[in-house]
């Protein structure tokens, strides 16, 4: 056999990802464990031997979509009958087992909790040994998958796992396990390793991230802050933001009590952090929040965007807003309207409620009219529209720095990045410029959901 040619046992695989940021990070991870395993990415979906699906288990639609996917990619295997397919993530977490029941002719589940031994999975799958199901429900902490596969200027670290929080109507702590925070080491190993392979900027991720290092020590006794940070969190964003290549660092998501004196402080003085935050809001009524067990009120979410502001005036929020929790009258829904033209948003995430298996709000009555709950969600969506627009048509005439992501998905002869309050930024290719590059842009034109300009000069 030709020394060069793949062995037969490899596999030319495709993932498919559903879900937020973290399942993304997880792709990532997977990707690059079958990479160094020796197996290959197909070009497309048609081309794989090994189909992969990372599920979200966050709403029933999310869900309906995996089992939706999996379903047509199981009956391609009447003409491709070597053909592996799989599940992934947080679907996989919380049906386990039965999961083959709604997807017969799946060759291998696996949780969230041991991505780590996919390759192990896979083989066995790749034996005839399947349907293999791998779903651990020990209190113990989910193994951290590390690698990347996906080549770019900025990548998702993980640094804080599971959830404690315990929101009436979310599913993640089912899924996604108990809170256990990593190492600071361990994510400046990881980060460092991603600036070497020429990232430069790092968004660290955690289901509420500014819970980081509270349940489990994560620096040890004789760690000291140059700038005197005594919080978890604080000292992580200096010490990633220190790395040799690092130009910004992102964390997601917020919570309004994490928005401490100590973190403004910290966006405000480490150079590398972006005035940017993820803080979720979900609703502004405080009957409705109290409900859903969000642990803040109205006022208190209020306060934290104003130390926020105080200490950054030019921060950027975005937020997750739900339309229709159980009880929630048009008076209420009219109250998250107000406070959110208040807050002035540069862009929400809206979600139209639906009740999530195992959770205390699974239990009441989900009485807010589907055709209501539409009407609501687009109602937020066009003021929030109308908001982002007004954002970019700020913009004309002002020169920003922006990190080139690389060519734009919708037009190939331009190229995309993100300025430092992450705002979308077209422009035209300039000779020497690639992606990693921050340049200097003078914006032109405004787009509702994006902006065009040209390069002026590589930024310093």
């Amino acid at each position: 056999m030709n020394a060069s040619a793949p062995r037969p046992d490899l596999m030319r695989f495709f993932l498919k990802t559903y879900g937020c940021q973290m399942n993304e990070r997880d792709s990532e991870a997977v990707e690059a464990v079958l990479l160094e395993c020796g197996h290959r990415r197909a070009d497309c979906e048609n081309d794989a031997d090994l189909v992969l699906v990372n599920t979200c288990s966050v709403r029933g639609k999310a869900e309906d979509k995996a089992l939706g996917k999996l379903g047509l990619l199981v009956a391609t295997k009447r003409e491709k009958p070597e053909r592996i397919i799989g599940a992934l993530g947080c679907m996989v977490q919380r049906l386990g087992s039965s999961l083959l029941d709604r997807v017969p002719g799946l060759d291998l589940a696996v949780g969230t909790h041991r991505l780590v031994r996919l390759p192990e999975i896979v083989e066995q799958a790749a034996r005839g040994d399947g349907p293999v199901v791998v779903v651990d429900e020990a209190e113990r902490p989910a193994e951290v998958l590390s690698g990347r596969a996906r080549r770019g200027p900025s990548a998702f670290v993980t640094i804080l796992l599971g959830c404690e929080r315990r929101c009436t109507y979310c599913i993640v702590p089912a899924v996604r396990g108990r809170e256990w925070s990593r190492p600071g080491a361990d994510v400046i190993e990881e980060v460092s390793r991603l600036a070497a392979g020429g990232v430069r900027e790092v968004t660290l991720l955690g289901q509420s991230v500014m819970a980081y290092g509270r349940r489990n020590e994560v620096w040890p006794g004789n760690y000291t802050s140059g700038r005197g940070y005594r919080e978890p969190l604080t000292r992580l964003l200096e010490a990633v933001g220190a790395v040799d290549g690092i130009e910004r660092v992102r964390f997601t998501s917020g919570h309004p009590s994490g928005c401490t004196p100590e973190l403004a402080r910290a966006m405000a003085e480490i150079p590398e952090v972006c005035q940017h935050l993820h803080l979720p809001l979900q609703s502004g009524s405080d009957r409705i929040l109290e409900k859903m067990k969000r642990g803040y009120s109205v006022r208190d979410y209020r306060l934290a965007v104003e130390r926020l502001r105080e200490a950054v005036p030019d921060m950027a929020l975005t937020t997750d807003i739900i339309v229709g929790f159980p009880t929630e009258t048009g008076a209420e829904f009219e109250m998250t309207r107000r406070f959110c033209a208040e807050i002035g948003f540069d862009n929400a995430f809206i979600f139209k409620y639906s009740p999530r298996p195992d959770t205390p709000a699974a239990g009441w009555t989900d009485d807010v009219p589907a055709q209501e709950k539409i009407r609501r969600n687009q109602v937020l969506l066009e003021d929030q529209n109308a908001r982002c627009a007004a954002v970019y048509r700020s913009m004309p005439g002002t020169v920003v720095k922006v990190l080139v992501s690389g060519l734009s998905a919708r037009n190939r002869a331009r190229w995309t990045g993100r300025t430092r309050t992450n705002r979308i930024v077209v422009f035209e290719p300039a000779v020497g410029v690639k992606a990693g590059d921050t340049v200097r842009v003078r914006i032109e034109k405004a787009m509702p959901q994006s902006a065009f300009g040209v390069i002026e000069r590589a930024a310093k």
